[in-house]
């Protein structure tokens, strides 16, 4: 947020002198971003148009049909005003489409505005008028982050060369969800400093916060607060802590310390514990000294300066693809609790421990500060109830001649159309074919076993899952984050949940059987595979079949060792004729929209689409 500099104060008044004329703002006050101009803009509306179009349709929000006979590809749309979009588009797995964003015409002339088609198509989408104005306003967000992200874009080759934290500010964002960088709560200014495409590292503010109303929690080693802080500050930042808490009368032993996300303090914090901060209750401090990075969630940030202390997830109360950017009170009291007990299977297992060297990075130590009216108030609004807190996360730790990148970054595209996946492969040396077996290998046999065998599920997302690579850029093992937002269990009682501490027992989501296997689903082989399998065929010469046979082959190889759990093969089939549709876009548009309630949204289900696990041969395409 901006703001305007202070007056000059000479200490008296000065009521003889004139007031002075209002003038023009210097040039210096408006600027506009360097990549705000026409062609940058129309390169990426074209490519937000097509992906519009595509996850519409899968989600059948818009009906697409074919256009004739002679063109098998095409397809056509009838808008509100009774004119035609067409377009060409792919048919893939679980029922998906890839529309061609160079292909898009409206009435013969070549379409690339996204506000076009909503604007001509609102009554086909089935939107309100409140919906459509924040649709509109998250859409020219999101064209401006990309915008930004095309400005300063690096060839696949260069981006193979650059650290975790460093890779995660070229990113897209999500590949489902055609908002995927809205950011509602954000200013121009704010997005420039705080995105993660920004690529501005920054050193964080903390605070300390009276033990009356704030509660730390930590995993074994981690008991206390001041283990934490001995790990991460420096003695000398502490010592300084300690100092201005006793210069303000207060005893450092009744406080805890943590870090705050500076556009929160300013636009949340301050107004709405401003009370707290009065009495003291909460008192504000200095930055530490390090470096911290935003990562795609925007609230989390890698520490540069650093990289041997955990990674910091803070609230901010900003609408980002489905939800508020807050930490859930509950939850994260209880993240070192479930931190702790997933750690345990897997170190009691070994084949999690040994055969796949499974990194699970858990959530090891969180505060959280309560609110005097809104956590006694149930009916609010949940982003209130998600305002004040941090969760410390495990830093990735590897072995010299390791290297880690996120999943999401084997769908990047580059400035000249180069798939980051090409390149890796590329890199390794090996056949295509080759190198998706080690991935494959590398990231479903942990997921699966503790799906089967703890009926337990991650979502394996593209930003959750984290591939972990050779020297040679070969994968070879799989860490995996975000425990307590994203960690399932089966609802169908199974003996190893007899080892569950209450405390997890009661914060953990539970689901059936039947929708456990969505978190694999949708969020590894839809939500990440769904892309990737074209990618391959496109760069790599990889026919999409030939890739799910692959997959589908995993999980029988998995299947296949572990006989025993033939019972769980069945109770958690992943390898079902059909599976539920699960829709993101449609929560936005249809379901939730912009309202506010109590309860965080969850993905809608519309209908069912074709597995290509089922039967490799039959085509996965409907």
């Amino acid at each position: 947020m901006s703001t305007s500099p202070a007056p000059h104060d000479s200490g008296r008044p000065d009521t003889d002198a004139p007031a002075p004329a209002p003038g023009p703002l210097p040039a210096s006050e408006l600027l506009a971003p360097p990549e705000l101009n026409a062609a940058a803009w129309a390169r990426a509306s074209s490519r937000l148009l097509a992906k519009a179009l595509s996850e519409f349709a899968y989600e059948e929000i818009i009906r697409p049909e074919r256009a004739d006979a002679g063109e098998p590809d095409r397809y056509t749309l009838r808008l509100d005003d009774d004119t035609t979009l067409s377009f060409c588009a792919r048919r893939g797995a679980y029922g998906s489409w890839r529309v061609a964003a160079g292909s898009i015409t409206h009435e013969g002339l070549r379409l690339v505005d996204p506000f076009d088609f909503l604007l001509r198509a609102r009554h086909l989408l089935q939107l309100d008028g409140i919906t459509l104005g924040h649709v509109i306003r998250e859409l020219s967000a999101t064209l401006a982050a990309d915008t930004r992200l095309d400005h300063t874009a690096l060839s696949a080759g260069r981006l193979a060369e650059l650290p975790y934290a460093e890779l995660e500010g070229h990113q897209t964002g999500h590949p489902w969800l055609v908002l995927n960088k809205g950011r509602i709560g954000f200013s121009a200014t704010d997005a420039a400093r705080w995105a993660p495409e920004a690529r501005r590292a920054t050193r964080l503010p903390w605070i300390a916060v009276s033990k009356r109303i704030a509660t730390y929690r930590g995993v074994p080693g981690l008991e206390t607060s001041d283990r934490l802080y001995a790990r991460e500050l420096d003695s000398e930042v502490r010592a300084a802590f300690h100092v201005a808490l006793i210069a303000r009368g207060h005893q450092p032993d009744d406080y805890v310390l943590l870090p705050v996300h500076p556009w929160q303090w300013d636009e949340v914090l301050l107004p709405l514990y401003a009370p707290a901060i009065a009495d003291g209750s909460i008192v504000p401090l200095a930055a530490d000294d390090d470096l911290r990075l935003p990562q795609q969630s925007v609230r989390t940030f890698l520490n540069t300066s650093r990289p041997d202390r955990h990674t910091v997830k803070l609230p901010l109360s900003v609408l980002n693809t489905l939800v508020w950017r807050g930490l859930p009170t509950e939850r994260t009291l209880a993240a070192p609790a479930v931190t702790a007990w997933v750690h345990g299977l897997r170190d009691a297992d070994p084949f999690l421990r040994e055969e796949c060297g499974v990194i699970l990075l858990g959530e090891v130590a969180s505060v959280t500060v309560e609110h005097p009216l809104y956590d006694r108030l149930p009916e609010v609004p949940y982003q209130y109830k998600e305002l004040l807190g941090a969760i410390w996360r495990e830093p990735l730790r590897l072995p010299p001649g390791e290297r880690a990148r996120t999943l999401a970054s084997l769908l990047h595209v580059d400035p000249v159309g180069r798939a980051f996946v090409a390149e890796l492969v590329t890199r390794s040396g090996l056949a295509p074919v080759v190198w998706l077996q080690h991935l494959f290998t590398a990231l479903l046999p942990p997921l699966l076993h503790f799906l089967y065998r703890y009926g337990t599920v991650f979502s394996p997302h593209g930003e959750n899952a984290i591939v972990v690579y050779d020297s040679d850029d070969v994968p070879v093992r799989l860490a995996i984050k975000d425990f307590v937002d994203d960690v399932n269990i089966s609802a169908h009682p199974l003996p190893e949940h007899a080892t569950l501490p209450d405390d997890v027992r009661a914060v953990l989501l539970t689901e059936g059987p039947g929708f456990l296997i969505q978190f694999i689903h949708a969020g590894l082989f839809i939500g990440v595979f769904r892309y990737l399998a074209p990618l391959c065929e496109e760069q790599l010469g990889l026919p999409e079949a030939d890739f799910w046979a692959l997959v589908r082959a995993e999980i029988l190889c998995y299947q296949s060792r572990f006989p025993e759990l033939k019972e769980r093969f069945e109770l958690f089939d992943l390898l079902t004729p059909r599976i539920e549709r699960l829709c993101l876009n449609r929560n936005r548009l249809h379901l939730d929209g912009y309202r506010d309630r109590s309860e965080r949204p969850h993905a809608a289900v519309h209908g069912t689409v074709p597995n290509p696990l089922a039967d490799p041969t039959v085509s996965a395409a409907p």
